[in-house]
């Protein structure tokens, strides 16, 4: 088991590779097969009828499971199905044993409809802390990467997600109002304000990724699944950007987040936004 820094650093330097080929092969075993290809019958609702799940979440997710398991002994895999089915097991994120976060199809909704701006989200943490992340866009063959207090990358060019331009609306990824409830509306209401321009989320982990790359200034998300956020929120800070909660805080995955919480460009794009959020709750 990874027992400090140094571990890590060894880990990473023997097996990033393994990581990301893991990554890959379960897109292409279990992904890519089915998109644009799901029979009804692939295809589940779980909290609400916008809330979906596919053979290809459940598959992936048991792939890259058992293969992060196997890289790193004594490691816990935290995957947004399995929590699903058994909502215990989310706490091993808070425990003392590294842990792969795992979101196999992030954007499910768009892999269903057939539209590319899905990925698959990797982050490996320890005590509520991110220490590396992987972002892959199997429609478009995308990577992106980042080592916490090493950078972060896309494709194999260094990330620096920049300030957005003076005078320039801010363009803000917010929670799709599908899956919000009216508080939440109520809340990101506070950014449809002038300088702000806002439009829905299709995928978070392709939204911080975009955030990271400087293509968005910000996001605004009103949920803080760990499975949707770690891999993005580690990109952004690695890209130089910043998270921040309504009450002046980092964002947490461990939870207890004040919400929405933002990620952004830099810090300061990310307390105006916070700021407005605060406004809003």
């Amino acid at each position: 088991m990874m027992e400090d820094t140094e571990t890590f650093d060894g880990f990473l330097a023997r097996h990033a590779a393994d990581v990301e080929e893991a990554v890959r092969k379960a897109a292409a075993t279990e992904i890519m097969p089915r998109f644009r290809q799901l029979a009804e019958h692939e295809v589940d609702r779980k909290s609400g009828p916008h809330d979906l799940v596919t053979d290809a979440d459940r598959k992936a997710e048991l792939y890259l499971t058992e293969a992060l398991g196997t890289l790193l002994p004594g490691s816990v895999v935290v995957g947004e199905e399995a929590v699903h089915a058994n909502p215990a097991s989310y706490e091993a994120i808070r425990g003392d044993a590294p842990v792969w976060i795992v979101d196999p199809v992030d954007g499910t909704r768009n892999f269903v409809h057939g539209e590319t701006h899905f990925c698959t989200l990797v982050a490996l943490a320890r005590r509520g802390v991110v220490l590396a992340s992987w972002t892959y866009a199997p429609a478009l063959d995308q990577l992106a990467t980042a080592v916490r207090g090493k950078g972060a990358f896309h494709e194999g060019e260094r990330l620096r997600s920049g300030s957005p331009e003076p005078g320039r609306d801010l363009r803000v990824v917010t929670s799709h109002p599908d899956y919000t409830t009216d508080a939440e509306k109520r809340a990101l209401l506070a950014l449809r304000t002038e300088g702000v321009r806002p439009r829905p989320c299709g995928s978070a982990g392709l939204d911080h990724l975009a955030v990271a790359r400087g293509e968005l200034d910000a996001t605004a998300f009103s949920w803080e699944a760990a499975w949707d956020h770690a891999a993005g929120v580690l990109l952004v800070e690695e890209a130089g950007g910043a998270h921040l909660t309504p009450a002046g805080e980092p964002f947490r995955i461990t939870g207890g987040n004040a919400l929405p919480f933002t990620t952004a460009r830099d810090a300061a794009t990310a307390r105006r936004v916070a700021g407005l959020l605060a406004s809003g709750v």
